[in-house]
């Protein structure tokens, strides 16, 4: 790792096109699962759940326990789905990851070897229907139930979508909306089957919030899964079954190596990066000044923990984002006509069709969190 201290090296026209590559294209890679940068630092984040001020909205905590539940991670071999596996695992929770890339699980299992039999591994890939129902059985065979499902596997699908092709966006789709409904509909009834309660938790991304111009297909399939996973919170919110969206920025993965396994009837591609420029990429991530630029996944699936145990529906990392997230609303709400005659029986059939919504429930409760926690 570069001195901190140390001036900033001078860029070749190379290197500056390299810089500004990483630049334009690192936050569309937050939140896919990719292999750990090595050096990672251990995190030092609480996976303590503490309970909201006694006047604070309340709402069902059905994980706030984790001790001995079962999890089954997606794309748990690395990246931020290691993070959240090393997070559980530590919490004394079973789970099984699943893998495409044998190097990656090898590596994984240097981390989580002192779990012993609490942990499984499954080769997965998550656009395989008949696979998951495989895993799933294979789930139930080793740990007799489950408890969480954590759909976290995704693929970095880089570029404007303006010169996308179908295939990039069947296969951005297909693993990073496809697979986290695969996963829901494989492992939520087996999850309700027994009665203790669990969790459906999904990795998005700030690109799930905010639109991310440079990565059209990424941002589509991401805001898909936040809205995906809020219809599927409001659906389930009085059940003991939570329901938590994770949505972070950069974290210390290698989307470069994002393409590895996207298969060969999806390759026409109209991303055409340097290739050399992408195996570069985590080299230049390495030497620039100062620390890696993300969370440490560690802490990622640190913070994924406690937002299951506290049933957050969002779990976020970028509180420098905080006006974009209040411009993006603002500009919602600005946008609502006042010259629009609502006819008689229109709002209410239009809320008969919208159903019961969380989000004030959320806002005034997070709200209430933040405020008892600035007067601690």
């Amino acid at each position: 790792m570069s001195d901190p201290k140390a001036p900033r090296r001078s860029l070749t026209q190379s290197g500056r096109s390299r810089r500004q590559f990483l630049e334009g294209t690192a936050l569309a890679a937050a939140g896919t699962s990719a292999a750990l940068l090595p050096g990672l630092r251990s995190a030092q984040a609480a996976t303590s759940t503490t309970a909201a001020p006694a006047n604070c909205p309340t709402i069902p905590l059905p994980m706030k326990d984790v001790e001995g539940k079962v999890a089954f991670i997606t794309g748990g071999d690395s990246g931020i789905g290691l993070g959240i596996a090393r997070a559980f695992i530590d919490a004394g929770m079973k789970v099984v990851i699943t893998y495409r890339t044998k190097s990656h699980l090898d590596e994984a299992m240097t981390y989580l070897k002192s779990a012993g039999d609490r942990v499984h591994a499954i080769n997965l890939d998550v656009t395989d229907r008949p696979g998951f129902e495989k895993a799933a059985v294979e789930t139930i065979d080793k740990f007799k139930k489950v408890h969480v499902i954590v759909n976290n596997a995704g693929v970095g699908v880089i570029g404007g979508l303006s010169t996308a092709t179908y295939d990039d966006w069947d296969w951005g789709m297909g693993v990073n909306l496809d697979g986290v409904f695969n996963g829901i509909r494989t492992f939520l009834p087996r999850i309700q089957s027994h009665g203790e309660g669990g969790a459906v938790v999904a990795t998005s991304s700030l690109a799930g919030l905010l639109g991310h111009g440079p990565a059209g297909v990424y941002t589509a399939s991401k805001f898909a899964v936040v809205g995906l996973m809020e219809a599927l919170r409001f659906e389930l919110a009085t059940t003991n079954i939570g329901v938590t969206v994770f949505c972070p920025g950069i974290v210390n993965t290698n989307i470069g190596k994002s393409a590895r396994n996207r298969p060969s009837t999806l390759a026409d591609s109209g991303f055409k990066p340097d290739p050399k420029m992408m195996a570069e990429m985590p080299k230049e991530m390495r030497e620039m000044r100062g620390p890696p630029p993300g969370m440490d996944a560690l802490e990622a699936g640190q913070r994924v923990l406690k937002g299951m145990r506290n049933n957050d529906l969002y779990v976020l990392t970028t509180p420098e984002f905080e006006e974009e997230f209040r411009a993006r609303g603002e500009a919602i709400v600005a946008s609502v006509p006042t010259d629009v005659k609502v006819p008689p029986g229109r709002e209410n059939f239009g809320r008969m069709i919208l159903g019961k919504t969380q989000y004030a429930v959320e806002r005034d409760r997070k709200r209430c969190e933040r405020g008892a926690s600035k007067k601690a």
